[in-house]
């Protein structure tokens, strides 16, 4: 897993812990407490810092090229902080930015959205690309929220519930290929 191209370190004595089947591309930066499920892919140059608190990314979900995702230590009236958890089969999409918030399972992030401590998106709902998901904000199953703050927009139809499936199963094979193309050109990376 180690290689010159990507940092993974400790930090305040916790350690990332990322399990064997993830893909964890070149430029990536994973710091302190994080947990990478099975299947995850973390995509290129993406910032992982788990340094306050801590971050949980469930199994096949992605974490789509130059994504910052951190948390928020304890505070006045948030004595445990904000934690990022990021559930099962969750797509976030490339440049965005994820703090101290909840994903739940199948969450879909859009390009370059932004979701902020104590907010979350509910299983099978989407914030639009380039939307500002505000502290406290709540997406409920099956909506969209989009714009800068995030408002309700529409219910997402079947046809997009199953399309972000579809996401998320080439994400998975899209990792595997990316996995092995860099092994072909540079050689299994150190366990």
């Amino acid at each position: 897993m180690n290689r010159p191209d990507v940092t993974i370190m400790p930090i305040h004595g916790k350690h990332p812990r990322i399990h064997e089947s993830a893909f964890i591309a070149p430029g990536c930066r994973i710091i302190g407490d994080v947990e990478i499920g099975p299947d995850v892919s973390i995509w290129y140059n993406c910032v992982l810092r788990a340094d306050v608190s801590r971050i949980v990314i469930g199994a096949r979900s992605n974490v789509q090229d130059g994504t910052v995702i951190h948390c928020d230590g304890p505070q006045p009236g948030a004595p445990d902080g904000f934690p990022t958890i990021i559930g099962e089969s969750v797509l976030i999409g490339h440049m965005a930015m994820v703090h101290g918030c909840t994903l739940e399972d199948r969450a879909f992030v859009g390009l370059g959205a932004v979701v902020m401590n104590g907010a979350a998106i509910e299983s099978d709902a989407m914030l639009a690309a380039g939307a500002m998901l505000t502290p406290g904000k709540r997406v409920e199953s099956r909506q969209l929220w989009g714009g800068r703050p995030a408002a309700f927009m529409r219910e997402l139809d079947d046809k997009a519930i199953e399309g972000m499936q579809l996401g998320v199963t080439h994400y998975v094979h899209n990792g595997k290929a990316h996995a092995h193309a860099l092994e072909q050109a540079f050689g299994k990376a150190e366990a």
